[in-house]
């Protein structure tokens, strides 16, 4: 049984002058225990994606089920299953951080939960904030309490729509140390990020989607050899000759160009010379998720 399928899933939206195909035929699993990354960019169809499999939204043809059971047939024991972060946030401002997870569990038949919620607010740093009330606490405390919703039923498959986003450096490390200690205990995490050095990290396996549609699907270790090529990253004030211009992937000051092999990096440290260009923090290294990621969403649907 898998943790989650995605069965021939597709879902137009019907507006009064054009539709729109936001999900075309995806089919893809996730295995029990498994960290998965589902990436694309934005409008690719990943929330749609998660929406179906919460049950906030009905896809048009396919299927969908977690842990065995039927999102739209059987819903309920589908959402017991599920721990979903969504990417808003989403909050009542009427409750302590305690209540709040007090009344979580209540929506899952839970009573007497106090001990994990004791170790959920002990685990996201929020021990010091269960008495607050939410909507005294900052946006990353807000999105801690999140999480810890997600959790507070212990899910099987805990659902992760861009948990990062705008947080701080101090919570991404938090999170990600928990979420990792959840998923060695045999929880299966599905993560969506535009952080691809954390899926890279993270992810034993990773889905991209361009378009509504699987674009490529593999362990993320093949992905990578499979676009193997070497990079020469390294700052710069200065614009770069053609045609690295163009080759290159800049990031304010740094600079990412791809390259094939020595003769190449001799060929872009020569061209900078004679530029006058001035390089700083020089390193070679191999492609990474970005590089990768970025190669495939450029090559032509098919």
């Amino acid at each position: 049984m898998h943790a989650v399928e995605f069965s021939s899933v597709s879902k137009r939206y019907q507006g009064a002058k054009r539709s729109v195909q936001a999900l075309d035929d995806v089919s893809f699993h996730i295995e029990p225990g498994e960290f998965f990354g589902l990436l694309g960019p934005n409008g690719a169809g990943k929330t749609t994606l998660i929406s179906i499999l919460a049950g906030l939204a009905r896809a048009t043809s396919g299927r969908v089920t977690v842990m065995g059971h039927d999102v739209r047939s059987d819903y309920a024991a589908a959402r017991r299953r599920l721990g979903i972060v969504p990417q808003e946030l989403v909050f009542d401002p009427f409750f302590s951080v305690r209540e709040t997870l007090r009344i979580q569990s209540g929506y899952f038949g839970l009573r007497h939960n106090d001990d994990w919620i004791d170790e959920l607010l002990q685990a996201l740093g929020l021990a010091d904030k269960a008495q607050s009330n939410m909507r005294q606490l900052s946006g990353g405390m807000k999105r801690r309490v999140l999480v810890a919703q997600a959790l507070v039923h212990r899910p099987d498959v805990i659902v992760l729509d861009e948990p990062t986003a705008g947080v701080d450096v101090e919570l991404r490390q938090t999170l990600w140390q928990f979420i990792a200690s959840l998923n060695r205990q045999g929880h299966t995490v599905l993560l969506t990020t535009h952080y691809l050095e954390e899926a890279e990290a993270l992810c034993h396996r990773i889905a991209m989607l361009k378009s509504g549609r699987v674009v490529a699907l593999d362990r993320t270790s093949a992905l990578l050899a499979g676009k193997a090529h070497t990079g020469l990253t390294f700052k710069t004030d200065q614009e770069l000759p053609e045609p690295w211009a163009a080759r290159a992937r800049v990031t304010g000051r740094m600079v990412h160009v791809r390259v094939h092999d020595t003769l190449e990096i001799e060929r872009v440290l020569t061209d900078l010379r004679q530029a006058g260009v001035t390089v700083e923090d020089l390193e070679i290294g191999r492609s990474d998720l970005e590089d990768v990621f970025l190669d495939i969403m450029q090559e032509p649907r098919p």
